[in-house]
């Protein structure tokens, strides 16, 4: 039985304090970032240790990995990609080669986490850009048209899934809008449900057959006027699980920003009451952790869970030219920087 949480650790290995809560409160799977990822033998060995501590081997073990300015893993031991904004680029004047370079781009990566012990990335992006929103998405979007980031995040999903890593798409039902940044507020978004169907919902209703989703921290007023996206049963249940008709796991965003205002274990409680099949809790205190594992007791995941039974849905990774593809994929770029 596992705690439907996605936690992380303070550093590079797992510590004496860590293992010993990890035993008591078994976390569905883990998050990294960059204080985690020293090199790729200690990263391999900090993944495996993870899933020797659970005892199972299909644990998603996730990270944010994009390009651009949203990258955990980067020189000098892994190859740094760009961010979305300059297949957006491409696309305006050839389309196919925007899609195969982001289905290379996403190969790179996606053969860069297999080679650590990373089976989960969140990512791609599916939000839409727009001008005079706040900067938090800006160039991590493909592009301000539906059609056109519908395509680019499908090929960013394909190329994750093809070379056997899992993505989850974000955010859920679409964060472009937002003109806060829901790390540090609440984004209230008044757009009418009818513009918000034909613009900002499109990307993440052409993408419901993708395995996971993050959602959201954004109020939509025309839906739910008291709770953003996250923890919110209407939005969960009558847009992105009906509209939109996304049948696979729902992860919250980390419970423990401060769009939210309650306790990180009462956000994580929140948004597992309103619908979403597991809580992310990042960058807290050892205490915050132990808080929010604590509070999910009455809600544990069994191993024969629909949520398990997704995520080991992974393909075979494929063997690719690293170097060559990468080669091929820096010319693409140069040559409309």
């Amino acid at each position: 039985m596992y705690h439907p949480v996605i936690t992380d650790v303070e550093g590079p290995k797992i510590n004496a304090e860590e293992r010993a809560l990890f035993s008591e409160f078994r976390p569905f799977g883990f998050i990294l970032f960059k204080r985690n990822c020293d090199n790729p033998e200690q990263l391999k060995a900090l993944t495996d240790d993870m899933l020797g501590l659970t005892g199972n081997e299909d644990i998603p073990i996730l990270i944010d990995q994009e390009g651009g300015r949203v990258a955990r893993l980067g020189p000098p031991y892994w190859k740094k990609y760009p961010s979305a904004e300059i297949y957006s680029h491409i696309y305006e004047t050839s389309p196919d080669l925007a899609i195969t370079a982001v289905q290379v781009h996403a190969s790179l990566m996606a053969a860069d986490l297999v080679n650590v012990g990373i089976n989960v990335n969140c990512y791609p992006v599916a939000d839409l850009l727009f001008e005079g929103a706040d900067k938090v998405i800006g160039d991590r979007s493909y592009g301000e048209r539906p059609n056109k980031v519908s395509l680019l995040a499908r090929a960013a999903s394909e190329g994750m899934l093809s070379n056997g890593i899992i993505p989850i798409i974000k955010h859920i039902p679409g964060h472009g809008r937002a003109d806060v940044d829901s790390h540090l507020k609440l984004p209230v978004v008044d757009t009418p449900l009818e513009i918000l169907r034909e613009t900002d919902f499109i990307p993440f209703g052409n993408l419901n057959d993708m395995p996971c989703a993050m959602t959201a921290h954004v109020i939509y007023s025309a839906i739910d006027a008291e709770n953003c996206a996250s923890i919110s049963p209407k939005l969960i249940n009558d847009i992105i699980r009906g509209e939109m008709g996304f049948k696979g796991v729902l992860i919250s965003d980390d419970v423990s920003m401060k769009a939210l205002h309650g306790s990180p274990a009462d956000n994580a409680l929140a948004s597992l009451e309103a619908g979403c099949d597991l809580a992310l809790h990042c960058n807290g205190s050892f205490e915050e952790r132990r808080s929010v594992l604590e509070a999910t007791k009455n809600k544990l995941i069994d191993d024969d869970s629909r949520i398990i039974e997704i995520l080991k849905r992974k393909r075979t990774p494929r063997d690719i030219n690293q170097e060559m593809l990468y080669d091929w994929l820096l010319n693409v770029i140069k040559g409309y920087e």
